[in-house]
């Protein structure tokens, strides 16, 4: 799962990409040989009236490619959610579990140690170690040369 500070970070990484991406696609609209842009007083209105409509197809074009990118965002964050979920019932089922086989005493320790905030201690004996097969008892005593 990704934290939120991953997120966070991809979401600006990405969004810096998109600003980038825009901004060259909006130089390269405005610099287009096909219909170039002259700032001489006899076609101004003409130059204005090019420049807000490749504005405005820039513009459209960042707006479209945020809606992607936003989308994308919440499909990840849906499928979080979901996993999210998940755990926190498998969580629940297990702490239920836990409450029906654990003794009343264990049950008082716990609420006593979550109410001190002190570590949890163990009351049951260490688990013994696995015993292993007899082996058979070597004819050498020394060191062999």
């Amino acid at each position: 799962m990704n934290s939120p500070y991953y997120t966070t970070v991809a979401m600006d990484l990405g969004v810096c990409q998109l600003r980038n991406f825009s901004i060259s696609f909006l130089s390269s609209l405005l610099s287009t040989d096909s219909s170039p842009v002259r700032l001489d007083n006899s076609s101004s209105g003409a130059s204005v009236v090019a420049i807000d409509n490749k504005i405005e197809q820039a513009m459209d074009l960042v707006k479209s490619h945020l809606m992607y990118a936003v989308r994308e965002e919440v499909e990840v964050l849906k499928e979080q959610i979901k996993e999210l979920i998940e755990r926190n019932s498998q969580l629940e089922q297990e702490n239920s579990l836990l409450k029906t086989l654990a003794s009343p005493e264990q049950m008082a320790q716990f609420q006593a140690q979550t109410q001190t905030g002190s570590p949890p201690t163990s009351t049951q004996p260490p688990a013994q170690a696995p015993t292993l097969p007899p082996t058979q008892p070597s004819h050498n005593s020394g060191p062999s040369a």
